[in-house]
């Protein structure tokens, strides 16, 4: 069953972006929602992380669990999903020393 879906894609190839935007609707740049199936959903999904190299990707969809949802990440990000007895937190890495945070485009 097609199910709303949400993707954030930063830095990442143009081809990819142009699949995202056959499926969902850009609705910010780097910002795609649309109503897709789980078959769908997981092929684009494979897709961006086989091919993402220094960009970084967020998925959230709809899930039968006690927050209604279901966070995937990829890439190099500082915050990374937590799985705490069923309840999915972010966890915030700090930066190593010297290390300056990268800015999205």
């Amino acid at each position: 069953m097609p199910a709303m879906t949400v993707i954030s894609a930063t830095a990442v190839p143009d081809h990819l972006r142009g699949a995202l935007s056959r499926w969902l609707l850009e609705v910010t740049p780097t910002l795609y929602v649309g109503t897709i199936s789980a078959r769908v959903r997981t092929e684009l999904w494979n897709a961006l992380t086989a091919a993402i190299k220094e960009g970084s990707a967020v998925l959230a969809y709809p899930a039968a669990n006690e927050q209604g949802f279901t966070l995937h990440t990829a890439g190099p990000q500082r915050r990374v999903p937590m799985d705490f007895d069923g309840l999915t937190l972010v966890a915030f890495q700090r930066l190593a020393v010297g290390q300056e945070e990268v800015k999205s485009s």
